[in-house]
């Protein structure tokens, strides 16, 4: 009788474990889903502008060549599927490494930015990202830098949250902390909506060139970015 008293307890203390365990896990959950339930009910969305593009490659790295274009393209497509799994919507202005003008002649630069504006205006986002890389003279120079415009009010706060997400990222890999910047560019003031330039390293520099040209260091910097964007808005959610 004994034996079996013994067995029934340890059952039971077998099954309140695992009920704490399944509690503490649904616990978890609600806390890591309380921004993406808050993005999916306010229908929140981000417009991803992936810089140049086409014959317009930008900057270029020093040591392999690759084209600022298509990295910016390859952190727009994974920052992307992560807001999607956080439960925001995304809008893309540019979807293939070609531009956004119609045809490559005289004016297709003021063509391309027109086009990228159009589309911006018509997602009626509530945040634009754009997304580029670095150059400098002084090939010491790296990290990642956010820049907003001083027009918009609440720009500034979503660019400290990125720089913030960026800073940490590029600790771990030894680069000093930067400080978001204003700054006097289309796409900042082309349209109404909160909106930040990030530049997501420098390929003047060759580590950082090393990094960007990793897709598993992209992959941290697209969540970096997340992060920086959940952030915001976690910040601007109203209290429940």
């Amino acid at each position: 009788m004994k034996r079996i008293t013994d067995k029934t307890a340890f059952v039971a203390l077998f099954l309140t474990f695992v009920l704490f365990v399944v509690a503490l896990s649904l616990s978890f959950t609600a806390l890591n889903s309380a921004v993406p339930v808050f993005a999916l009910k306010n229908k929140l969305t981000v417009v991803l502008d992936a810089g140049h593009g086409g014959i317009d490659g930008g900057v270029v790295g020093k040591k392999t060549g690759i084209k600022e274009s298509d990295l910016n393209l390859l952190i727009a497509l994974d920052l992307k599927e992560i807001l999607l799994d956080a439960g925001f919507k995304v809008v893309l202005t540019r979807k293939t490494q070609a531009g956004l003008y119609d045809t490559a002649t005289k004016g297709f630069k003021r063509r391309d930015m027109q086009k990228r504006k159009e589309i911006i205006e018509e997602a009626k986002p509530n945040l634009v990202l754009s997304i580029h890389q670095n150059y400098y003279p002084s090939s010491s120079t790296r990290g990642a830098q956010v820049f907003y415009s001083h027009n918009h009010l609440q720009a500034k706060d979503f660019a400290k949250a990125l720089q913030g997400n960026l800073n940490a990222l590029y600790k771990s890999v030894g680069a000093k902390p930067r400080t978001e910047h204003t700054g006097e560019y289309y796409m900042l003031e082309c349209t109404p909506y909160t909106s930040a330039i990030v530049e997501c390293g420098f390929l003047s520099n060759p580590y950082d060139e090393t990094l960007l040209n990793k897709e598993a260091f992209r992959r941290k910097l697209a969540s970096a970015l997340a992060a920086g964007v959940i952030e915001y808005v976690e910040n601007q959610a109203p209290c429940a």
